[in-house]
């Protein structure tokens, strides 16, 4: 009974808003198995028909259209909706999701609003029952779903980090070595596999997986542009790692984690706007990305100014 744990992220690319990183372990029967397939009957991917089950894939294939943030937000809360009561405010989901630093640095956030009553758009009818359903396929093929957690990186402390670290690649590899420590010691003395889409260019991770278990010896398997793997030897349970690209398209725990890290930026971003709008009237919002973000920055500056904020505690220097 292996534990699969997906990890991706949401946010890398802009130049303004938090960057969210997400892992999702599941307890499995077999690692090989198609979970899409096992759980045919409640969840689908984005290319098939569309039909009442819940849509679980690449975010970015999810999150398409008029209703894409609502097919996220009701993946991510079905998912939820298993462990806990809904509704909630996000302030409750970040209790149970956000690792180390992420809620203090959140709350330090003028934008931030802790008492967001959860969900925005989805229907909650929908979400419970997509959360009995999912609840309800997992218990027929035995898995058992872990603690979804996350790390949440506003700009300030994504700043402080690339000063540390110089290298931009640098802060996304921390939250994941973060990520990676937080679920090693999940119940049982299964294997721990984790399902991780690589991080950009990088072809060699093995630095990086030695800095999260430090008592164990990385073997490298295989490194390359299609698939780096590793395992840990002399730890008192089986680790593996695998980093692929699109692996949130071929796993269903990376495919919730994209999901879940993407949900919670969009949230964030919507918050970030709306704060924004309420100083300068009339501005148009922005996903944060390159080229925008330098529109909607040049907007609030002076704001930001008579505010007393310092432009690192807005914009992301990369």
């Amino acid at each position: 009974m292996p534990w699969l744990i997906g990890i991706d992220e949401a946010g890398y690319g802009p130049n303004l808003g938090p960057l969210v990183q997400t892992s999702v372990p599941l307890r499995v029967p077999n690692a090989d198995e198609s979970i899409w397939d096992q759980l045919g009957k409640v969840i689908r991917k984005a290319d098939g028909p569309p039909d009442a089950r819940l849509l679980v894939d690449d975010s970015k294939k999810v999150n398409e259209g008029s209703q894409g943030f609502a097919r996220l937000e009701r993946g991510m809360l079905a998912a939820l909706s298993t462990d806990v009561v809904l509704p909630f405010s996000l302030g409750d989901l970040l209790r149970s999701y956000a690792l180390g630093d992420s809620r203090p640095d959140l709350l330090r956030e003028p934008w931030f609003d802790v008492t967001m009553v959860l969900p925005l758009e989805a229907k909650l009818e929908t979400i419970l029952t997509d959360g009995k359903g999912l609840q309800s396929g997992f218990t027929r093929r035995a898995y058992e779903l872990g603690p979804i957690r996350g790390i949440v990186t506003p700009a300030p402390r994504f700043n402080q980090l690339l000063e540390k670290w110089k290298n931009k690649s640098n802060v996304l590899a921390a939250g994941v070595i973060e990520l990676l420590r937080a679920n090693e010691n999940l119940p049982g003395d299964e294997p721990i596999i984790y399902l991780i889409d690589k991080l950009g260019g990088r072809n060699y991770y093995a630095a990086m997986i030695a800095e999260a278990f430090p008592d164990g010896w990385v073997v490298a398997e295989r490194e390359g542009p299609e698939i780096c793997s590793y395992r840990i030897i002399g730890l008192p349970r089986e680790i593996r790692l695998v980093f692929q690209p699109r692996a949130d398209g071929t796993h269903f725990t990376v495919a919730l984690a994209s999901m879940a890290s993407k949900y919670l930026r969009e949230v964030f971003m919507r918050q970030f706007n709306l704060w924004w709008l309420n100083h300068v009237p009339g501005i148009k919002p922005t996903a944060g990305y390159p080229g925008d973000a330098a529109r909607f920055f040049k907007l609030i500056h002076a704001k930001m100014q008579a505010l007393g904020f310092e432009d690192d505690a807005v914009w992301r220097r990369k």
